[in-house]
């Protein structure tokens, strides 16, 4: 029996016109459950919810055993790194773009999330990645990424050069416009657009995908999830590299720093209606033909 869920916290960004409509009509349907609702205290204050709402985006993991977010894949991303130690579920009703991650449609609001939160769900396990950032072999960084770790310039038009090992294995040295770093979830995102392989989220696999690399033979490769990475910035580099994690944590780097990024233990769990398909997802979100072959 799925678990039935009673404190449900909202996050979102309401400076949105039509993520504040679907906010509104949430809490309505919420109300009419009978649920218990806590809102991000930012959220709260903007809509000029009830005071005895609000609580602050690092207390809702303890406050609530259900968060529901309201935006594109990039609120879900930032709610994704706060909860992942917390276990508490995670749904998305999309408000943003392709809404790989915020999959419920809000012409679908009232029927999913009555379904959800009595109970009637599909649960899937997302893992992230650690990125820890040493020099000198002192740690000067690290953050966790839902979507993906990247090594990029910080200039335009500059290429980086950097020696890349797994499991202390020496893989390659390349000189490109960085790398990406994927988890399953995040190869349909900036993976996707560099070229890499979409990964189907149960996969327990990471992938490694160059950007614009100088030499024509440099191409994706997936590796075992438990996989250890490390990247290591080159002498040669002559510009002022970045790492970035889900696009929104930005670390800067020197040559010689070295980046580890492997399997977080932490994880996040994500709740879909009954009648999720990632399939259909893929076929929607990126234009695929829906016919079936002869």
């Amino acid at each position: 029996m799925n678990q039935i869920f009673n404190q449900i916290g909202i996050v979102g960004k309401p400076n949105n016109s039509e993520s504040a409509d679907t906010i509104k009509i949430l809490i309505q349907v919420l109300s009419d459950l009978k649920k218990e609702i806590r809102v991000q205290e930012s959220l709260g204050k903007e809509l000029q919810l009830p005071k005895t709402w609000h609580l602050k985006p690092e207390s809702m993991s303890a406050m609530c055993d259900l968060i529901i977010v309201v935006g594109g894949d990039g609120s879900m991303l930032n709610a994704a790194r706060l909860l992942a130690e917390s276990h508490v579920p995670v749904m998305g009703i999309n408000r943003g773009n392709l809404g790989f991650l915020t999959d419920i449609a809000p012409t679908k609001l009232k029927e999913s999330v009555t379904q959800i939160v009595n109970g009637k769900y599909r649960r899937a396990t997302r893992f992230l990645l650690d990125c820890n950032i040493y020099r000198d072999n002192e740690k000067i960084g690290s953050s966790s990424a839902f979507n993906d770790v990247v090594l990029f310039p910080g200039e335009i038009s500059r290429m980086i050069e950097f020696d890349v090992a797994v499991d202390g294995k020496h893989l390659y040295q390349q000189k490109s416009d960085g790398l990406i770093v994927s988890t399953p979830t995040g190869s349909t995102a900036y993976s996707l657009s560099g070229g890499g392989p979409i990964l189907h989220p149960k996969l327990d696999a990471i992938a490694l995908v160059p950007i614009c690399p100088h030499t024509l033979s440099s191409r994706p490769i997936v590796v075992n999830g438990n996989s250890v990475i490390e990247i290591k910035v080159t002498p040669a580099t002559m510009t002022s590299p970045r790492v970035s994690c889900d696009g929104q944590v930005q670390i800067a780097v020197e040559s010689g720093d070295k980046i580890c990024i492997q399997k977080s233990q932490k994880s996040i769990h994500l709740l879909h209606p009954v009648d999720y398909d990632y399939y259909h997802i893929l076929r929607t979100k990126l234009g695929w033909s829906s016919k079936n072959s002869s």
